[in-house]
């Protein structure tokens, strides 16, 4: 016995009008009866509504991707990372981000759900279009009678929706939505954009249908505060990942006493990472299962307690405020005590100093693979060689912003000629041509380095016209030796290097055959 089936492959859109989805063609096991437009009141069979609802301006392309890895489902709701880029260009580079540059750095593929979008489908029954599909692989035995199709097939064909098509087939009839239901509470994973209209509430509905969730990504467009962080709590009972990020215009109103409660209570979390921290005013962190943390524009902080012994990296970047009075050698002390199993440390502070390395090096942490101190002009080479002699095994050294001189580099090369495989040392003046020619020559595992705005012209830092970046620059005779360096590498690993801002270079001669990534920004007395 044969039955005609409807096309589930795709949702069609709306009509003009906005009017409900109808598909009510062929034969059904069960009947759908007669429910209610949410617009006009009337019965939706055979009805079309002429009553328009508004639709939000911030709505963006919805897009979302789940893991195709049997063992993990993840509903992935964010925004664009060229976007995210866009929103915060003037934001340090973490150098902890170069651990999977391999991979091109994009660990969770997909787009996002924007709430904006989810208040306006609680209002009406108009759905946008999604640029990717919905991708849950997960092996179920439904016995729903859905429309005449096997529960099996349905899930194949659901699981496929992007979140505003499956809120719409939810619609369609009991079985539809009961499985739709199954599909969200199988989501481990959200990632959301919360747009400064959207109140807390439908955040917290949209926690709600996805009860399972482990993993939460947050760009707000609205302030971050201490209700927002209750509904998280409430609602994520087994979160294990939470990142939040800021727009422009957004405030991050967390305290440090609200942020220490959150921590403490949510014994499951295993990585927090969160945008402007500046209201913290100081802290005690205390967790038995956390391992990352992230904090950034940190500012005069009172106190600075971290007591997870579990803790394996962290990356903490303060504001570029002269005034800022945090006391970062007693906080570098306190981490060497309380997390001895870290691996992975950024700091980047205008205040770090030689006294702060050598907190640093008493620590003896003995797992200690990437070291980043960004921004310390006051760190010299004796830094460097305090660093070499207790973490003989770094894999990566970020030393941008620091005083450091050849001599420095010289030391690099002695110690970590078998392990070091990045080394970061833009914004450092002291640094010339010779010094890196010499690093490309004794670290044979080298396969990033970054020295922008090093080998600089002086006259360089003085703002000019754009036609006058069109050719090169005339500089005085006591200003030769920085400008004519030449630079010479021949290197069979690297593959990224970054030279921007260098324009005291006019020569560059490059025999890197593995080398895929060349940054030659500013570079603007380079002889073609």
């Amino acid at each position: 016995m044969h039955h005609s089936h409807p096309k589930v492959a795709a949702l069609p859109p709306p009509d003009a009008s906005g009017g409900a989805v109808d598909i009510s063609d062929g034969k059904r096991g069960k009947k759908r009866g007669n429910y209610n437009c949410g617009r006009c009141g009337q019965p939706k069979k055979g009805h079309v509504c002429n009553v328009k609802t508004p639709i939000s301006a911030a709505v963006t392309a919805v897009a979302t991707a789940i893991s195709t890895d049997s063992s993990h489902y993840a509903v992935s709701a964010s925004s664009s990372a060229s976007a995210l880029r866009q929103a915060a260009p003037s934001r340090l580079r973490r150098a902890l981000s170069f651990d999977d540059f391999d991979d091109g750095g994009a660990a969770i593929p997909g787009g996002g759900i924007d709430a904006s979008e989810m208040e306006d489908r609680a209002v009406g029954d108009s759905f946008a279009e999604a640029d990717d599909d919905l991708d849950l692989r997960m092996d179920l035995d439904l016995d729903l009678d859905s429309c005449g199709l096997p529960a099996s097939l349905l899930w194949e064909v659901l699981r496929r929706l992007p979140p505003a098509g499956l809120l719409a087939a939810a619609q369609v009839s009991k079985g539809w939505r009961e499985t739709a239901k199954r599909l969200w509470k199988a989501a481990e994973e959200l990632r959301l954009r919360v747009p400064a209209n959207v109140h807390v509430g439908f955040v917290a509905s949209m926690l709600q249908k996805c009860p399972g969730i482990v993993r939460l990504s947050l760009r707000m467009e609205s302030d971050f505060d201490s209700t927002m962080l209750a509904c998280i709590a409430f609602s994520c009972s087994n979160l294990e990942y939470m990142e939040v990020s800021m727009s422009d215009g957004a405030t991050n109103r967390i305290n440090g006493a609200e942020l220490g409660r959150f921590v403490a209570d949510k014994r499951s979390l295993k990585c927090l990472k969160m945008e402007g921290c500046s209201n913290l005013g100081g802290f005690v962190l205390c967790s038995a299962s956390l391992s990352t943390l992230w904090l950034s524009d940190l500012h005069s902080l009172s106190k600075m307690v971290f007591n997870c012994p579990q803790l394996r990296e962290i990356s903490l970047e303060f504001s570029r405020q002269e005034n800022d009075s945090t006391d970062l050698t007693t906080m570098i002390e306190g981490l060497g005590r309380n997390c001895s199993r870290l691996q992975n440390i950024h700091i980047a502070a205008l205040r770090l100093s030689h006294a702060a390395v050598l907190a640093l090096t008493a620590a003896q942490l003995r797992g200690l693979r990437m070291l980043s101190l960004v921004l310390g002009s006051d760190i010299t080479d004796a830094s460097v060689a305090a660093i070499a002699s207790s973490y003989p095994n770094l894999e990566l050294l970020d030393l941008s912003g620091s005083g450091i001189s050849d001599s420095g580099i010289g030391i690099i090369c002695n110690v970590f000629p078998e392990t070091l495989s990045r080394l970061l040392l833009a914004l450092c003046p002291n640094v010339t041509s010779s010094g890196i020619q010499f690093a490309t020559a004794q670290l044979p595992l080298l396969e990033l380095m970054d020295c922008g705005m090093t080998i600089c012209d002086p006259d360089s830092l003085n703002p000019t016209t754009d036609e006058d970046n069109c050719k090169p620059q005339e500089t005085s005779s006591t200003n030769m030796h920085l400008t004519n360096q030449k630079l010479i590498i021949k290197h069979s690993h690297l593959k990224k290097l970054s030279l921007w801002g260098c324009s005291g270079l006019d020569a560059l001669y490059l025999n890197c055959p593995q080398l895929n990534d060349l940054n030659l920004n500013s570079c603007r007395n380079l002889h073609p």
